[in-house]
């Protein structure tokens, strides 16, 4: 494919899969464009909405010791998320999912935050040579969504400890602002437990007896028999991502991360080597395009920003000699596994059919929701 950036977006071809209309626009664009009509509730009416679904939070949790879970990672949606429930008067159990990569700076900032905001925590610490397994089995498979382990594992803490306490609300970090961009080639659906339990019965070595996962049927009973609901509360009022951060400095001492998600040490790894390296995908892309869309980022400042090196050559070697110890792996045997023809998760066994269609219909009934609102 011939090399083409957006000319609205930093997103490229990169993205096999991307389309640009007659004005160099992508179809990344033009789904937040989409979305953003159905998601962002950000008027007097999304206000309305809102205190009306924290109102039946609280009802609903009258008489509980807490009346939603939300999950933390010290990262800056996470924190936000945090502050919000308080904000709103809600009575919030932070699951903060331990794969054993987090950094220092990511403890100190839950920590810092949590006593602040006067939040209990339950840490749930997975089996180590359990997840050593599962992560190095998606490497070994040489596919890109390595990361899915991880957070299928903090939805399944989510469901699981909301399902524990009587909860029917799960209060999301995602939102559309600065999480509106992601090429669906580049990465898959967390999800789908059949395509982890399948890559990991290919390519794993121990038996899992603790990591925490759900399957579809674990998911109808979550849904529809416990009534279990994901909400998004950052798409409610515009959300600034430098300006979050300033706040956490000053109320809580919070101390900033050099990239998205890089509160972890390998999700750094992952995303500023092993990606651009093996795959060619650069995740600065989406994320600075999802600022530039939602009026946070001039491109021209994106783009200076994508053209600075993902590593500085000293932190590379030392996380990757860490990583690579930890992972009981060779240089060499890491190389190699880096140097093998990449898969996409199309080569495995997954549930994809399944959460395509799942999603193309909970989206059509938000849009069917949102249009009837419209109209009354």
């Amino acid at each position: 494919m011939k090399y083409q950036i957006c000319s609205r977006c930093i997103m490229d071809t990169s993205d096999p899969e991307i389309q640009f209309d007659a004005d160099g626009v992508c179809n990344h664009c033009h789904k937040y464009d989409s979305r953003s009509a159905v998601e962002l509730k950000h008027g007097a009416a999304g206000q309305r909405e809102l205190s009306e679904l924290v109102e039946r939070i609280k009802a609903d949790g009258k008489g509980k010791q807490y009346d939603c879970v939300i999950g933390v990672s010290g990262g800056v949606d996470s924190t936000m998320v945090a502050y919000k429930v308080k904000q709103l008067g809600l009575r919030p159990l932070a699951i903060h999912f331990d794969n054993g990569w987090n950094s220092e700076l990511a403890v100190s900032n839950i920590e810092k935050t949590l006593r602040k905001l006067d939040i209990d925590l339950y840490t749930y610490v997975v089996d180590w040579n359990e997840f050593r397994d599962i992560q190095l089995s998606f490497i070994k498979a040489g596919v890109a969504n390595i990361e899915a382990p991880t957070d299928h594992a903090i939805g399944a803490l989510l469901y699981k400890m909301a399902a524990k306490h009587g909860l029917k609300y799960l209060i999301s970090g995602g939102n559309l602002e600065t999480e509106g961009v992601m090429p669906t080639s580049w990465l898959y659906d967390n999800k789908d437990w059949k395509h982890i339990r399948g890559l990991h019965r290919l390519f794993g070595k121990v038996k899992l007896k603790t990591f925490p996962h759900y399957g579809l049927m674990h998911m109808v009973y979550y849904v529809f028999f416990r009534r279990i609901k994901f909400v998004k509360v950052l798409n409610y009022a515009p959300y600034n991502k430098s300006e979050a951060m300033e706040l956490f400095r000053k109320e809580f001492d919070w101390v900033p991360y050099s990239g998205k998600h890089y509160e972890s040490v390998f999700t750094k790894f992952y995303q500023a080597f092993i990606l651009p390296n093996k795959f060619g995908y650069d995740k600065r892309r989406p994320h600075l395009s999802s600022l530039i869309l939602s009026g946070q980022l001039l491109r021209d400042e994106a783009l200076r920003e994508v053209d600075l090196p993902l590593y500085r050559a000293d932190e590379l070697a030392r996380d990757k000699e860490y990583i690579l110890k930890k992972f009981g792996l060779s240089e060499s045997e890491f190389d190699k596994m880096m140097a093998e023809r990449p898969h996409s998760y199309r080569d495995y066994p997954s549930n994809k059919w399944i959460f395509e269609n799942l999603n193309k219909g909970i989206l059509g009934m938000v849009k069917r929701f949102a249009a009837g609102q419209r109209a009354n």
